[in-house]
């Protein structure tokens, strides 16, 4: 897979996730946050298994307990931002949650510095911050007064940041990109349920009323975009990923407007195309530099 195609599965995993913000914000009027984390993510899990099983039936490299270490770090920044996410849901927008969410595209290279001491290439910096204020202007540049939600969206954005490295990590390693969706998945469920289980009632009536949504973000938001995510982080890097990642607010404050009758604002307008701008530098300067490195190769005289 080329970096471009690499790159197109992330945006459509955005465009599936923009769907799922609505999807988790209409699911609450019908079920507790954590029975629906829970359920969305055995779902997903399931749906994956059987394409799980096909991969590591190929596999050559055996599962270290570095990799298990990896899988199971990978879960938990999972459930951490699933679980503010959807707690955040509760008390603020559809536009605001995915304004907010979207600013793991400053956490991600920030990461990369600190923690892996590398460093991204020059464009990711003016990227991320053309993205960020992109999503800022998609809220129409109003939030001066953040609700609980809002705050617990921003820790959010740290886990998506560390899910998003870690994945990348993981993938790379291991090269088994569906089993560290299913594993993710599967941690990500059960710790759910068991919160579920101890802070929240449940009836059959609960399920049935939130089934639409439910299965929705369990299949696609969760089994299909995640799974897309992962295999996309292949044969790109984390700080490009988050970029494209990002345009799910795009998406998600787009569906709340059709949708939920969210207004979007004259400058979400202007934050669209600095989105989509971003996306593009992002995008274009590395491959634009690998070219001419490559013909400065081909053009060098041959010493040898």
């Amino acid at each position: 897979m080329t970096r471009i195609q690499a790159n197109l599965l992330l945006l459509l995993a955005a465009a599936i996730w923009g769907g799922g913000f609505v999807a988790q914000s209409t699911a609450m009027k019908a079920i507790g946050p954590f029975w629906f984390i829970g359920l969305r993510f055995l779902i997903a899990a399931v749906a994956v298994l059987p394409f799980m099983l096909r991969e590591s039936r190929k596999a050559t490299a055996k599962t270290s307990p570095r990799h298990l270490t990896l899988y199971l770090l990978t879960g938990l920044a999972l459930f951490g931002g699933a679980a503010t996410q959807q707690l955040g849901l509760q008390t603020t927008t559809v536009t605001n949650s995915s304004f907010i969410t979207g600013l793991y595209v400053v956490f991600v290279p920030l990461i990369a510095v600190v923690f892996l001491r590398r460093s991204p290439h020059w464009i990711i910096w003016p990227g991320a911050i053309m993205a960020v204020s992109g999503i800022y202007l998609l809220s129409g540049g109003q939030l001066s007064a953040l609700s609980t939600g809002d705050l617990l969206t921003v820790v959010c954005a740290v886990f998506w940041a560390g899910q998003i490295t870690l994945a990348g990590t993981t993938v790379s390693e291991t090269g088994r990109p569906l089993t560290l969706s299913t594993a993710q998945f599967a941690i990500t469920g059960a710790c759910a349920l068991a919160v579920a289980i101890v802070t929240e009632p449940i009836s059959w009536e609960a399920i049935r009323g939130a089934a639409p949504e439910i299965l929705y973000v369990g299949l696609f938001s969760s089994g299909v975009a995640f799974s897309l995510q992962i295999i996309g982080q292949r044969y790109t890097t984390p700080s490009q990923a988050a970029i494209f990642l990002s345009s799910e607010a795009l998406f998600g404050a787009s569906l709340g407007a059709l949708l939920l009758n969210e207004t979007m604002p004259a400058l979400g307008y202007v934050g669209c195309a600095l989105m989509f701008l971003a996306m593009l530098l992002v995008e274009i300067v590395p491959e634009l530099a690998r070219r001419r490195a490559l013909q400065g190769l081909k053009s060098s005289p041959n010493l040898g």
